[in-house]
C-alpha cells in the first residue's frame, strides 16, 4: 500500500484509491451518493482531506454487512463535518442495525432451508413454499388471483377477474 508523507493533508483521487481499496469509479460514486465529499482543484481535479480515508472504510464495512448506502449516508450526515466515524460512532450505529441484520440473517436462513425444495418445484407453485409469496395471508382461504377489498371497480363494460 502506498505511503502518503503525513504533510499532505490532501489526497488525489488515485491516493484515495490505491489506500482504501476502493476503485476510483466508487470513490466517485459515493461522492455522488453524498458519502464523502471533495474540493476541486484550479485545473478542476478532486482532492479529498485525509478524513476520507476513514469515512470510505467506514462505509465499505457497512456494505459489507448489507448495510444500504442510503442508511449509511444517513449515519454520516450525523456526524460534524470533517470528521470521522470512531470505535464510539461504530458501536452506536451498529447498534441501531442489529435488528435489520438479524431480520435479514433470518430470511436468508429460511431461504437456505428451502432452497431445495424450491428448486425441485421448479415453478414456485407449491402450496407450502414459502419463498415465493411467504407474506400471502390469503393464500391459505383462496386459491387463484383474487381483487382485494377496497380495490379500484373494473370500468363498464370490461368484466373483473371471476371469484
Amino acid at each position: 500500500m502506498p505511503q502518503i508523507p503525513e504533510k499532505i493533508h490532501e489526497l488525489t483521487v488515485g491516493q484515495l484509491s490505491a489506500r482504501s481499496g476502493a476503485a476510483v469509479s466508487a470513490l466517485h460514486f459515493y461522492e455522488a451518493k453524498g458519502l464523502i465529499s471533495s474540493r476541486r482543484t484550479s485545473g478542476n481535479q478532486r482532492r479529498y482531506s485525509r478524513d476520507a480515508l476513514r469515512r470510505v472504510a467506514f462505509v465499505r464495512a457497512a456494505q459489507r454487512v448489507g448495510i444500504p448506502l442510503a442508511t449509511i449516508r444517513d449515519a454520516l450526515s450525523e456526524l460534524p463535518e470533517e470528521r470521522t466515524p470512531n470505535r464510539e460512532d461504530w458501536a452506536r450505529l451498529s447498534e441501531t442495525w442489529r435488528s435489520e441484520l438479524d431480520r435479514r440473517i433470518h430470511q436468508l436462513g429460511r431461504l437456505r432451508d428451502h432452497l431445495t425444495d424450491c428448486i425441485g418445484c421448479g415453478c414456485l407453485s407449491l402450496e407450502t413454499c414459502v419463498l415465493s409469496n411467504p407474506d400471502d395471508v390469503f393464500g391459505d382461504r383462496l386459491t387463484g388471483s383474487r381483487l382485494l377489498p377496497g380495490s379500484p371497480t373494473p370500468p363498464p363494460g370490461e368484466d373483473g377477474p371471476t371469484p
